[in-house]
């Protein structure tokens, strides 16, 4: 599987309306924020400047981000995934993986050679760059600011960049880098789909130094965010009440999770409260007996011991894919 969140390979090869799919692929908050009742405006009229500043300020104070860092809103951290590469400086770009595999397709598609590693303290010395997920997608693993900024220190000295993929970062507090982006070239992704469940508003953030986020300003040009988007992005970003509940729900949520996977005979071996990561030596095998039940989870060409597992949106979801594991 390339990506999860899409069950059109599932219901092509197993058959079954999009409804009758209990889809954990994803690592996607199961009970999103609340939308209300967007104004007419919202979708009536062109994204005005003060919608979008509303949207930063209100990512700011969610985000912590620093008064000397920029931050630039776009259509999802997919399109500065895809844009980043294209406006670094040339040389190569160190990937601290296995990890979301579209940054090594965005950099490689720009020129860039890949140096593939498995932890920060691999780093080459002949790379100019360096992309690291934290918290990693699939494993979890959690490297901390500090040495986040020495390896960023590192780069300056060479000319590049520290891209810090933060999508699953809003899990946990305290983990996020963000204290560096406005003294080291350090570059902040941040998805605001995950956590907040609203993977189809399409809206991400890029945090680092005022002249790099005005450079990703400018090439994306103006509107680059829909007005539907700056609204409920404000709105809950600025929601601050209701992240604390939310942490505490997906963290008991995994904890259910993590037993019903193990009375399976699985080993969890990493993620994050918004998935799991579970080891089982007939893992590629389960995933497609699961899928014949019509559960979709995620798979791995690289590693066939390996399934990922999103959260069960409740109980009922929780019962149905251990009586599934239990055939």
């Amino acid at each position: 599987m390339k990506h999860g969140g899409d069950l059109t390979q599932a219901m092509a090869e197993f058959g079954g309306a999009a409804d009758d799919w209990l889809d954990l692929s994803t690592g996607i908050n199961p009970w999103p924020w609340p939308i209300r009742k967007l104004p007419d405006s919202a979708w009536q009229r062109l994204p005005s400047r003060a919608d979008e500043q509303a949207l930063l300020a209100a990512a700011r104070g969610a985000y912590r981000v620093p008064d000397n860092a920029g931050i630039v809103a776009a259509n999802g951290t997919q399109a500065l995934i895809q844009l980043l590469p294209r406006l670094a400086a040339d040389g190569a770009v160190a990937i601290v993986g296995p990890t979301y595999n579209e940054h090594s397709a965005a950099w490689s598609g720009a020129g860039h050679s890949i140096a593939a590693i498995g932890d920060l303290a691999e780093l080459p010395a002949h790379v100019t760059h360096a992309v690291i997920v934290n918290p990693n997608n699939p494993d979890g693993r959690v490297v901390n600011p500090d040495r986040l900024a020495e390896v960023a220190t590192v780069l300056q000295r060479r000319g590049g960049w520290l891209v810090i993929d933060e999508a699953f970062a809003d899990v946990e507090a305290g983990i996020s880098a963000v204290a560096s982006c406005g003294k080291l070239p350090v570059v902040i992704l941040r998805s605001f789909g995950k956590f907040y469940g609203l993977a189809g508003i399409r809206l991400g953030f890029a945090i680092t130094t005022p002249d790099l986020a005005n450079r990703i300003r400018t090439v994306l040009g103006p509107w680059s965010v829909s007005g539907p988007a700056l609204h409920v992005g404000t709105r809950a970003l600025g929601d601050v009440h209701w992240v604390l509940p939310t942490r505490v729900r997906l963290a008991a949520q995994a904890i259910k999770l993590d037993g019903v996977l193990m009375d399976a005979g699985f080993e969890i071996v990493g993620g994050t409260t918004l998935y799991r990561l579970a080891r089982h030596r007939d893992a590629s095998a389960l995933h497609r007996k699961l899928a014949q039940q019509h559960i979709w989870c995620r798979s791995f060409d690289w590693a066939g011991d390996l399934l990922r597992c999103g959260l069960p949106p409740d109980a009922e979801a929780l019962e149905r894919l251990a009586q599934a594991l239990a055939k």
